[in-house]
């Protein structure tokens, strides 16, 4: 006989164990790949300057962590509206006031006084997956209409998405993409709808990609990067040979040669790269055992939720997380064409680490609440 209960009050260790796994690694690199530039530049005052910054980062991000899977996820479905309104706010401000802080060649940061500079783009993330499970959780019924279930749901993706193109971030707009396309795919709706979003966003995306003259030479430049090898495709061919000095073992950590202004933003989007060098084939390889058991744990848990709303919103921020660091990922190893996106976890960046390790806690709570079979 199968009895089927909930369970209460149990950590899934496996899921909280990859994730510590990747934040300790990723203060580790961070510290590794920066110090460089920290003790060249005087302003910055310590050699540990990202480091520490990084690291003060991790114990808020840490606390929003115990905070979330304290708190019953079902507290997310009031709050997704007015946190969604706010967040909508937050990057129309990064795009049309004084607010709006610029670095890297984009407006993607919105400063607030002594603040540090907050990126909108990140909490919009999850503020996209908390919105989308709500109401798709809430109109499943709705989904087999156009007018009344895809047209509200896409014209609301086409909003946000609009919203952050503007800064411009390409590489958060296709994951935000991508995590609405899949969350509209496990909430049922008919695969005409989901071949039809697909599509669409499909041919924005390759529209965005060759829409500005900097996109199309970073496509040109991912094809035959060669052909400006001091130019744009300077950023793929350092990164290529970090990863292939690396060998098996790497250069052993802190030994990177690329992180002395090779390679561009070492510490933050291309730290793959300096993982490759450093801890070599078995370093990179452990970083993606660690980010497959985040899949399979974070899906085992949207199965065995105890709601649909708990199993899309485990789904949707199992998806953001995974398809960013596989962009990542792909972007460092020349499989995709150049995107700034940080591996999550990893990465030197304040917004990015809380909210994701926020998130994190969402879903462990949802694990605490799962539902399980069995044999008696």
């Amino acid at each position: 006989m199968r009895l089927i209960r909930r369970r209460l009050g149990q950590t899934d260790y496996a899921l909280l164990g990859a994730v510590l796994a990747l934040l300790v690694l990723g203060l580790e690199m961070v510290y590794s790949a920066s110090f460089v530039i920290a003790h060249n530049n005087p302003a910055l005052g310590s050699d540990t300057y990202f480091f520490t910054r990084q690291l003060l980062w991790a114990l808020l991000g840490g606390s929003a962590l115990v905070l979330c899977a304290r708190l019953d996820y079902h507290w997310w479905q009031r709050a997704a509206l007015p946190l969604s309104a706010i967040v909508g706010l937050m990057l129309l401000a990064v795009a049309a006031t004084h607010l709006g802080h610029s670095a890297y060649g984009a407006q993607r940061w919105l400063r607030l006084g002594p603040l540090p500079p907050i990126q909108p783009s990140e909490l919009a993330k999850l503020a996209l997956v908390l919105g989308a499970a709500t109401w798709l959780s809430r109109h499943r019924d709705r989904l087999a209409s156009l007018r009344s279930g895809l047209l509200p749901f896409s014209l609301a993706l086409a909003g946000v998405a609009t919203l952050i193109m503007l800064q411009p971030d390409l590489g958060s707009t296709i994951v935000l993409v991508l995590t609405a396309w899949t969350l509209l795919f496990l909430a049922g709706a008919p695969v005409w709808h989901i071949l039809l979003v697909g599509g669409a966003g499909l041919a924005a995306i390759l529209a965005l990609s060759l829409s500005a003259p900097y996109r199309l030479q970073r496509v040109m430049a991912f094809l035959d990067p060669s052909q400006d090898p001091l130019g744009i495709g300077w950023h793929i061919i350092q990164a290529t040979i970090a990863l292939g000095s690396g060998g098996l073992l790497g250069r052993g950590l802190g030994a990177s040669r690329q992180k002395f202004y090779y390679l561009p933003s070492a510490h933050t989007d291309a730290i793959f790269a300096v993982i490759g060098e450093e801890l070599g084939f078995l370093g990179t390889t452990a970083v993606l055992g660690l980010l497959a058991v985040l899949a399979y744990r974070g899906l085992q848990i949207a199965l065995q939720a105890p709601d649909t709303y708990g199993g899309l919103l485990a789904a949707g921020i199992t998806t953001w997380l995974v398809c960013q660091a596989l962009i990542n990922i792909g972007v460092v190893t020349a499989v995709l064409p150049f995107t700034g996106i940080p591996l999550p976890f990893v990465s030197f960046g304040g917004s990015s680490l809380v909210v994701s390790l926020a998130a994190i806690g969402i879903v462990l709570n949802i694990a605490r609440q799962s539902v399980h079979e069995e044999s008696s």
